[in-house]
């Protein structure tokens, strides 16, 4: 069932629900379809794009993946983020998350994410935390 990753990165995608007209990037590894004609991945790639808001998060994993429960990588990386989403705290399967590149800017937001228990990767450079000189010692706790 952890297919291909479904690739909606560099689609200029500033709303989630913008996201659910566009037809993912073909990789190397083809995207298999479910009979409902959703895909068969546990990987979502929202990268790149003018995201600002994550209020449709999760229905825009109910759109494209057949088993959203089990979404383990998302990338949100190279976006306008500026604050970790509750939403992103229900997402319980999660083990990789690519927040970098964004402008998120309260440290203690990042403490949100404690309560997903199989989260080991997370990717923060590139946001206004990193100038906080206790950033990398707030994250390794």
């Amino acid at each position: 069932m952890n297919g291909a990753p479904v690739d909606l990165s560099f689609k200029h995608i500033s709303n989630l629900t913008d996201a659910w007209s566009v037809e993912p990037t073909r990789g190397l590894r083809p995207l298999k379809r479910n009979s409902e004609m959703k895909y068969n991945s546990h990987s979502l790639r929202l990268n790149n794009n003018n995201i600002v808001d994550l209020d449709k998060l999760q229905m825009t994993i109910n759109h494209f993946l057949a088993e959203p429960s089990q979404l383990a990588w998302l990338d949100l990386s190279f976006n306008k983020i500026t604050h970790i989403d509750h939403v992103l705290c229900e997402l319980h399967e999660l083990r990789v998350l690519y927040l970098h590149g964004n402008s998120i800017f309260i440290l203690s937001e990042v403490d949100k994410l404690g309560v997903l228990p199989y989260l080991h990767t997370i990717t923060l450079h590139g946001n206004a935390i990193e100038a906080n000189k206790s950033y990398r010692f707030h994250l390794s706790e």
